[in-house]
Order: C-alpha cells, then structure tokens, then sequence
C-alpha cells in the first residue's frame, strides 16, 4: 500500500473502502474470466426437430435449435418425437434420439494434445455416433458411461440405446425377419507390446488394440520391439514379431462347415510363430502360408516363419507336419516337427533348430473366445445397453465382464451385469427411423422414415 500523505490521512477510511473495492472489482473480473473458461464452447447444435433442451448446472435450460453451442457439463434432453444432431469440435457427430437424456461430462480437445478426452454420460434412451479425433488418435480417450456398462470407443460409427420394454414394441411394429449378427472379423488381437497398425485393402490405416479386428484384406504391421498375438475364428492362433508385415490374403469359416473353410495368408516381412485351428483340421489343403521365398502347406501343425532379413526365410516346425514349395520350383520338401530349413535367393539348407524361440508360442496364450466370437440368445424386450457398431472397434465393459465389438456387429449389456453377442441384430436397431448424424437432409429423412419409406441411413 503506498504512503499516506498528510493530506489524505484524514481521508483514511474513505482510502481503505476504495483500495478494498477495487480488490473486490478485480477478484469479481477473475471470477468471470474463471466462469467463462468453464463455459468455453465445445460444440454447437446443427439440426434439431420438436422439443429439447441443453441445461448446465445451475442455469436454466436452453432451447435445441441450430446454432445453439454447447458447453462442457450440458445436459441434453429430447422429448416424444424430438431429436437433435450436435457436432462437437474434434469432427464427433451425435444424433440425440428422441426420449432421451445424456451429459456431456467431460470434454477436452486441442488439436494434436496428448491429454484430449471426451466421457458421455447415457441417462436415458439413445444417440447415433460417428466419433472424431479424439477416439482415432488415442485408444482410451472417449467413452460413454452408463448404468449398464461402458464404452469405450476406438475410432468408430456406432448407435447405443438403453432399453426397457419400447424396444421390444418398436421391434415388433417391423415387419421384416431378423438377420444372423455375424462376426465379420477374420481375427481378433488378443494381446499386444507396442503399437499396432492394420491398412486395409484401400491403404486407409488404422490403430489396433487389444480386442481390435483384423480382415480380409488387412496388412497388419508391428512396429519395432512390438510383438502381437491373434486369434481366429476357428481358433488359429499367430504370434507375429517386431517389424512385421502380415497380410490375411483370404479366410472364409463357417463353425457347421469347417472344411469348407479357407486359410490362406501372406507373412510379407519380418516373423511369426502360427498354430492352424479348425480350418486346418477339417480340410488341410484349405490352408497355406506365403512367403517372399517360399509357400507353405500344412498337415495340422505348428510353425514358425522368419523372413526379417533380405536373405532369405527361414522355416521351422514345432508341430505336425508342412509342405515347403520354394519359389520357381515345383518340387515339395516334407518338414516333421524339430525340423526346419533356411530358402535364401541361391541356397536351400537345412537348420539346426529354430529361430523365433524369443517369441511366444501361441499355444501357450490364453485367449477367451466367449469375449471375442461367442454369441447368446437376446430377447429384444430385455432391459439392458444395446450397442450396434457399424465401423470401428467398441469396448463394451460391465462389472462382470468385457465384450469386445467390430464392424456389423451388434453387443447388448444386461442389468445383470452379463455382456453378450446376441445371435440376431434386434429389429429396432436395424430399421431405426432415427437420422444419422451426417445426413445431408435430416428433416426428409425422419419423415421417410416415419412413413416407412427405407432410407440409405438405416444399418443393413
């Protein structure tokens, strides 16, 4: 505080009200300024139809309507027939349904921060999802929390609806028959050390973590140190090393056929260690591995294949009996397990023992098929989180269990606690009349949809 002068020391207490107003004007500006970084706007409101509102805490609620923005901590309500399409600033776009309520709890977002988070409370009914770049940049970043589970969200384009008994009657007011909710992934990761990327058959990479798919068509890539371990369908199981390109050249299984089936797949570089499942059992020329030196035939076996150098493969069976075709010749080779030989551009040898013995066996790894292909009965009327995922990997985690959700396929979460792959995809979610969030004309889909006219929008 300066010096009172003589002059003003008379005027004391009229000195000590002014230098305490001030303070009380300056703390007032600091409060704004902190309400204001609370209340930074994180979205906004691009459709909405019939009535809704987004409320937060301690203020009263705003009116859904296009342009509204939307703030961290905002409840969003939508009544009988409403319902709102809302873009937030990292690209995500939701669809709230009508019925609903949900909080957007927690938001973070800077473009390329490391701390970027984004967790969705679901009170009630359902949105329609295609998520941005919080959830395509970092694996656990996003999720929605329920009373049933959570989700959490891996890059993805996805519905979740809580249900009680108006699902059972939307189902009901269809008239079409429920299609098999099959599993479209060739395989799944099971577990990983390091970072793991899929291209697929159009070069678009993406991260893979564990419970991640892999299919047809994928190159699946480990960077260096990593190592990953897939499962198949028909419980083929493989190791891959560091530094590897692995390609799923063609996998076709169908658990009532297995001979039918096919296995073929490409190890483009580096290593893996392979365990052939039912596919290999039921019909073994259906099964093969290429090489860039060599391709490989099996008699129900384990193998190991390691071509991480430029000079050539080198190949070894711990299991079973293959079949070796080296490149340019037609002449087959017969390996029995503890067997093994090295085909390099000039040189066939025979090896001394194997290679990969640093790598995990895969007939070693425990993997819960329940979790990653199972399916059970699901009653359409039973109170729960149904989850449909039309691209992407979904994490549906309950107090008992963990289900793990890749393109096409439908997951439900019962109040019990049980996760569960229903064997059909539900009538509700299939021909949901509801707009997806980048629809073009929202208004003209949601009244072709309520006149029964099939939209492109819907998931079949």
């Amino acid at each position: 505080m300066p010096t009172l002068t003589n002059d003003f020391k008379g005027h004391k207490s009229l000195y000590q009200i002014w230098a305490a107003g001030s303070f009380l004007l300056l703390a007032a500006g600091l409060l704004c300024i902190g309400s204001a970084a609370r209340a930074q706007t994180i979205g906004e409101v691009e459709f909405a139809r019939g009535v809704g509102f987004a409320q937060s805490e301690g203020q009263g609620p705003r009116t859904l309507g296009k342009g509204l923005a939307l703030k961290q901590g905002d409840r969003l309500t939508t009544a009988e027939g409403a319902s709102a399409i809302v873009k937030l600033q990292d690209g995500t776009r939701m669809t709230v349904r009508p019925n609903s309520e949900m909080v957007i709890q927690q938001y973070n977002f800077k473009e390329s921060a490391p701390d970027n988070s984004m967790v969705m409370q679901l009170l009630r009914g359902g949105f329609r999802a295609i998520t941005g770049l919080i959830s395509k940049n970092a694996p656990n970043a996003a999720r929605v929390v329920s009373k049933t589970a959570t989700l959490g969200i891996r890059g993805t384009d996805f519905d979740a609806r809580l249900c009680t008994s108006e699902c059972k009657t939307e189902s009901g007011q269809i008239n079409e028959k429920p299609r098999e909710n099959a599993v479209q992934a060739s395989a799944k990761l099971v577990s990983a050390l390091g970072e793991i990327n899929a291209l697929d058959s159009g070069g678009v990479r993406r991260r893979v973590v564990p419970g991640g798919s892999v299919y047809p068509g994928d190159v699946v890539e480990t960077g260096s140190s990593a190592n990953a371990v897939l499962a198949f369908r028909d419980d083929s199981r493989l190791t891959l090393g560091p530094v590897t390109r692995f390609r799923v050249d063609s996998f076709v299984f169908d658990e009532k056929n297995p001979k039918d089936g096919r296995f073929l797949v490409s190890l483009l570089r580096g290593s893996l260690r392979a365990l052939t499942g039912l596919i290999g059992k039921a019909n073994t020329r259906n099964v093969g591995f290429t090489t860039p030196t060599a391709t490989i035939g099996i008699r129900g076996t384990g193998l190991d294949l390691d071509c991480a150098t430029d000079a050539g493969c080198s190949l070894f069976t711990w299991l079973g009996t293959i079949e070796v075709t080296p490149n340019g010749q037609t002449a087959l080779q017969l390996l029995q397990a503890g067997q093994g030989l090295f085909i390099g551009p000039n040189e066939i040898r025979p090896l001394g023992g194997p290679t990969l013995q640093n790598l995990p066996r895969p007939d070693g790894v425990v993997v819960d098929t329940k979790q990653l292909f199972a399916e059970g009965a699901v009653d359409d009327g039973q109170e729960g989180l149904f989850v449909f995922v039309r691209d992407g990997h979904i994490e549906v985690v309950t107090g008992q269990q963990t289900l793990h959700l890749g393109r096409g396929e439908t997951g439900f979460a019962g109040i019990d606690g049980n996760a569960v792959r229903p064997l059909l995809t539900p009538l509700f979610l299939e021909f949901d009349r509801t707009p997806m969030p980048n629809s073009l004309h929202p208004m003209l889909t949601s009244l072709l949809n309520e006149n029964r006219i099939r939209s492109s929008n819907q998931c079949r």
